[in-house]
């Protein structure tokens, strides 16, 4: 593990933090001598979930489907 100073970690920060997201090595930040904070590279991502049945017992089906609503009264939300 690379180690750094802090002012020299502060000056060269994004150089820093591009090379340990490419090579992946993490980076040990010290303040005269002693470790303050260490820079590791994020998690590889995670397989993207797909959507296809999300929606898998989402819904509950009340009634018949099939027979067409023909009485006045089961169109009562239509109502004012």
């Amino acid at each position: 593990m690379k180690t750094i100073a802090v002012s020299k970690f502060k000056a060269t920060c994004l150089a820093l933090l591009e090379r340990v997201m490419k090579t992946g090595q993490p980076i040990l930040i010290t303040k005269q001598g002693r470790p303050l904070a260490q820079v590791v590279p994020p998690p590889p991502p995670g397989k993207k979930e797909s959507w296809l049945g999300s929606g898998a017992h989402s819904a509950r089906i009340k009634g018949d489907l099939i027979q067409p609503v023909t009485l006045p009264e089961d169109w009562s939300a239509l109502k004012k």
